[in-house]
């Protein structure tokens, strides 16, 4: 997995499933929300996120109140959001192909 980040987006490419992957995430995003309300995430190519992941996400816009937009490139992740009824919490959306 690999992150880059440009001003309040996050762009992930690769699969998330390692622990360090769930890290890696968080920091980017805490750097983002130090300073930001909103935070972008685009998920390229990853066909599912893990539950530290979800959990962390959560957390983030129904307690910190952080606005967050999900990109996202995989049909299989699109409907994982949808089983747990994620999409409207994490404003997510499919990525324009």
């Amino acid at each position: 997995m690999q992150i880059n980040t440009l001003g309040s987006r996050i762009t992930i490419t690769g699969h998330i499933k390692a622990m360090s992957d769930y890290q890696d995430i968080k920091n980017a995003v805490e750097r983002i929300t130090a300073t930001n309300q909103a935070v972008t995430i685009e998920i390229k190519d990853s066909i599912s996120i893990t539950s530290s992941v979800i959990g962390f996400l959560n957390k983030l816009v129904l307690k910190d109140n952080i606005k967050l937009t999900m990109i996202v490139g995989e049909d299989s992740l699109m409907n994982l959001l949808d089983e747990l009824n994620l999409t409207q919490t994490f404003n997510a959306v499919r990525a324009n192909r």
